[in-house]
């Protein structure tokens, strides 16, 4: 470890993926230097940098780091192994078991965390690779929001035994599409990160423009330049509880329920890249962000500094911007008696009235305008997922959550874990159905038992950091259990349903306590 030489001052060696490499000590990180100066775009920045999300781990000396927080020069004269530089049997064998049991849907958290599996088999004595719960605990410096972990370790199972994957599978691909509510790819370059994000693809020569924290952009030639240029510090987490913004309606209710701000959590920070004159690119690349990019800033961004610039510019948000900036779940307050009326109050957010309308007829919808980040009724579910929620409690609901879609979930969460049963039509794809249904499962229990940011009251988000945000961890996660109800129907979207049915379970499992997260 230590500086660059006395042979190059101002230069940083390095042997990458079996290559000796030479670059410039411009005080970056060693993340700069592999997608900056070298292209492997495999390695993914997640948190802008924070250290947490694990989107870049990459092998030092064989030693998984992430490398966003390590300095180039502190690996100087090292050995760096990214996902391109495992054995090609190998990165094949995880491919293989990856997309056997689900386990990458957007894929942009998938290259870190098989580089750790892959760090932490190679570790292991010869023919004893591992447990599972070790494998979970390693986990722990991983963030994953899309397949809820079970299946990412059901891939760590299955390594070296998977039937091979197909390139390409159109049933997958549509069954994706309607879960994810975006087109999406499906197949082994998901799980090598390959599946198309906006970072990744910007012409060569980009600009890369930043936010400045109050409503500018600064441009840079790299994204490291721009960062400096622009002299941010990301923000950290807060030590001030959330709580939730609106108070209870007032009456004699069968049960009350008063939800908090809720960040999406998406991996992929929002960007986006356009050429002077041209359209530009969506921010919702290989993932829809569970409708939380569909607002997003970058767009716009991208058109108006390549129109300025006369050159293509990168847009890219930080990880503070997209808490800041991104839609969140609007909060809710309501309270419902056991023959389906009441009173919802939610943060005024277009659409949100008509969602809460289609399942629950009998509540009374009334937005309030509360000081607070975006919101946004194109997340998963967003106020009809709380009206289930509600009226089941208040023992309003007796049967399967039946969807806006159409799609039908029941769901049991009990000590052994969360039980799950969907029907929407033609499953298409077992293993891409099974895979939403199990991170929408995920998500639910998290949401009611842990996720919520601290919004003061002039409607600044404090929670900043993606270890802020509540998202329950591999070894706390409950086994999930999912029957696909067969149906010749019109294939509809299941994982929303099912995310409406396990928050509900879940809340009852957990005695229906007014505040959310129950903690």
């Amino acid at each position: 470890m230590g500086m660059a030489s006395d042979e190059g001052p101002g230069m940083v060696r390095l042997n990458v993926d079996g290559a000796a490499v030479e670059v410039p000590d411009d005080g970056g990180t060693l993340l700069d230097v592999l997608r900056g100066h070298l292209g492997n775009l495999s390695v993914k920045d997640g948190c802008s940098p924070q250290g947490q999300c694990g989107c870049c781990t990459v092998l030092v000396d064989g030693q998984p780091r992430v490398s966003c927080v390590t300095p180039a020069r502190r690996v100087d004269g090292r050995t760096v192994t990214t996902l391109e530089g495992l054995d090609p049997a190998e990165l094949t064998a995880w491919t293989d078991a990856f997309c056997a049991n689900g386990g990458s849907q957007c894929g942009f958290c998938t290259p870190g965390i098989v580089v750790r599996f892959a760090g932490l088999r190679a570790s292991a004595p010869e023919g004893s690779p591992p447990d599972r719960e070790r494998a979970a605990r390693s986990l722990h410096a991983h963030l994953c929001r899309c397949t809820g972990w079970q299946t990412v370790l059901e891939a760590w199972d299955a390594y070296g035994t998977a039937p091979t994957a197909a390139v390409e599978n159109p049933a997958a691909v549509s069954r994706a599409a309607l879960e994810g509510r975006t087109p999406q790819v499906v197949g082994p370059e998901v799980v090598s990160g390959s599946g198309g994000f906006a970072a990744d693809t910007a012409p060569e020569g980009s600009l890369v423009a930043v936010s400045d924290g109050v409503g500018g952009w600064v441009v840079g030639s790299t994204l490291l330049e721009a960062r400096l240029a622009a002299g941010r510090v990301q923000g950290r987490r807060t030590t001030v509880a959330s709580a939730p913004p609106l108070e209870a309606p007032v009456g004699e209710w069968d049960a009350v329920l008063r939800t908090s701000w809720v960040e999406p959590a998406y991996l992929e920070t929002d960007a986006s890249w356009c050429e002077p004159g041209g359209e530009a690119s969506s921010p919702l690349a290989n993932g829809g962000a569970f409708g939380a990019k569909l607002d997003s800033v970058t767009p716009a961004a991208a058109r108006a500094l390549a129109d300025e610039h006369g050159r293509a510019v990168l847009a890219v948000l930080s990880r503070e911007d997209t808490v800041r900036l991104g839609a969140k779940r609007p909060p809710v307050s309501g309270g419902a008696l056991a023959d389906g009326t009441g009173v919802m109050r939610v943060v005024r957010t277009p659409g949100v009235v008509e969602a809460i309308a289609a399942v629950a007829p009998g509540l009374v919808v009334e937005e309030v305008d509360v000081p607070g980040p975006p919101t946004s009724s194109s997340l998963r579910a967003a106020g009809w997922a709380e009206a289930v929620v509600l009226l089941a409690g208040a023992g309003a609901l007796d049967g399967p959550v039946v969807s806006p879609d159409g799609a039908t979930a029941t769901a049991v969460v009990d000590d052994d874990g969360i039980h799950v049963s969907v029907r929407c039509g033609r499953p298409l794809d077992g293993t891409v159905l099974r895979s939403y249904c199990v991170g929408a499962a995920h998500m639910a229990w998290s949401w009611v038992t842990s996720e919520a940011l601290s919004v003061d009251g002039g409607g600044i988000v404090h929670d900043l950091t993606v270890r802020s945000f509540g998202v329950v961890r591999a070894t706390d996660t409950p086994p999930i259990s999912v029957v696909i109800v067969e149906d010749d129907g019109e294939p509809v979207n299941g994982s929303d349903a099912v995310f409406a049915a396990v928050a509900a379970a879940t809340w009852r499992h957990r005695g229906c306590p007014e505040e959310l997260p129950t903690g």
